[in-house]
């Protein structure tokens, strides 16, 4: 009898674990309550772990420089297509650290800046910074656009002539990336006012972005690290409607916890003086820790024929780029820079085809950002973005080659002109040579007189 019931307590037993096993599976009690747990532990407050993270982010973050050298200048101004070598990568080790961090309305908002400090890599570079480059000469091609139809363009087209300053030029590459006193900017200081120093990154080592306030998650989990306001204003005015001009998301250093593969990542950057969003692409794994792999969508960047949301980014109203491309220039001093993915990745391929060396891959250009879901930590992440020079002919400006190159090319020219003039010089020195031959023959033929022939005819 006591056999028997144990038997059937054991059964009944095992059906009810069954039961609970199965209920708490398909209600997911202890995964909620895990979610539960996370979101109330990952606020950003004084001593908590995700504060911590917040002030250091502690992934490693390296910033590859690549440069795009230009071989055949010369022939660009004469309108044939560019053709560049990539050369690099550049390394850098990125230091981003929140400074000046100051809490706000009771802990749910927190003031910080962030300043950026890049070292430079040698072990993991390929070449140093003061290898040269052969690019666009951006101050040139800035200035060109600022004069364009104003009293002093002339002057300035003069100007230009005089000191041998062209749309092309070599460039170390420290000096691009962090910057040089330019030589036109500080002549024409007189006629614009602008800084006499240019660089892609200049003013941007060892300094901030500006200063942001965050909400710290405290309300509500999904704020966690969201921007409120940049600079004082919780929106931008570069561009042309409210879309485009808001400020989404996070700085990219960290995201909200407990993300969920249907939704989108928003994130803020300055560089591209927007906001862009990511997509989930596929789960992944870093050194052992799970994660999700979110993708900016081409979506992001098509022009307003694919994403009619887009319209607010040209600039101005109705001067809008292919797909792919960002022009940038209004939050860039005036600067005709245009943005895109390496090598023009998810772009239209007109711009593929009319530069020789282009060669877009997912793999080596797609910007990625690896996420532990739970969390929310960045596990890694590849910002990959490329920067373009807008060039076209500008009346009253002629453009001027480098003078390095114009040596090169006074060489080949000089050679060229002498090999093309050979059969002149051979004709010359032939016509030389029977004249010569003419007057040789003339003396050779004229017999000499006798002594008799020499007498005068008459004699006294």
């Amino acid at each position: 009898m006591l056999r028997s019931c144990c038997v059937y307590g054991a059964g009944i037993l095992c059906v009810l674990l069954l039961i609970a096993g199965i209920a708490m599976a398909l209600t997911q009690v202890f995964q909620k309550l895990i979610d539960n747990t996370i979101k109330e532990q990952v606020v950003l407050e004084n001593g908590t772990e995700a504060f911590s993270v917040f002030q250091n982010p502690p992934p490693p973050v390296y910033m590859q420089f690549y440069f795009f050298n230009l071989t055949n200048p010369a022939e660009v101004l004469d309108g044939d297509k560019p053709f560049v070598l990539q050369v690099g990568p550049y390394t850098y080790r990125s230091y981003r650290p929140k400074e000046e961090v100051k809490f706000l309305d009771n802990g749910t908002r927190v003031e910080a800046i962030s300043p950026k400090t890049y070292v430079f890599e040698p072990n993991m570079s390929r070449g140093s910074e003061d290898d040269i480059i052969r690019t666009v000469n951006i101050p040139a091609v800035t200035v060109m656009e600022k004069t364009k139809d104003r009293w002093f363009e002339g002057l300035v087209s003069a100007l230009m002539k005089s000191k041998g300053i062209g749309v092309f030029g070599t460039f170390r590459v420290g000096d691009l990336l962090w910057g040089y006193e330019d030589p036109l900017l500080k002549l024409i200081q007189k006629f614009i006012t602008m800084d006499d120093h240019f660089g892609l990154f200049y003013k941007k080592n060892g300094t901030d972005d500006g200063d942001y306030i965050f909400f710290t998650g405290k309300q509500n989990y999904q704020d966690f690290a969201r921007i409120d306001k940049w600079n004082g204003n919780s929106s931008l005015n570069w561009w042309s409607t409210e879309g485009c001009n808001r400020i989404n998301g996070t700085d990219g250093a960290s995201f909200h916890p407990v993300i969920t593969k249907t939704e989108k990542l928003y994130i803020f950057s300055s560089d591209l003086c927007r906001s862009i969003y990511a997509q989930y692409e596929s789960d992944v794994s870093v050194r052992g820790v799970s994660g999700f792999r979110f993708v900016p969508p081409s979506e992001v960047f098509a022009n307003l024929t694919i994403n009619p949301d887009n319209a607010g980014f040209c600039v101005p109203a109705g001067n809008c780029l292919g797909s792919g491309l960002l022009n940038v220039s209004t939050c860039k001093e005036g600067a005709p820079i245009i943005m895109s993915s390496p090598h023009f990745y998810q772009a239209d391929d007109k711009f593929v085809q009319d530069v020789f060396g282009m060669n877009p891959n997912k793999e080596e250009h797609e910007t990625v950002i690896d996420v532990n879901p739970l969390t929310g930590m960045l596990l890694r992440g590849a910002k990959r973005v490329q920067v373009n020079v807008y060039l076209h002919q500008i009346q009253g400006f002629s453009v001027l080659i480098d003078e390095e190159s114009a040596k090169k090319l006074y060489a080949v020219v000089s050679e060229a002109n002498v090999i093309v003039n050979i059969p002149f010089i051979v004709i010359s020195v032939g016509i030389l040579l029977g004249v010569i031959f003419i007057i040789l023959m003339c003396r050779q033929q004229t017999s000499p007189s006798t002594e008799a022939e020499r007498q005068p005819l008459l004699s006294s």
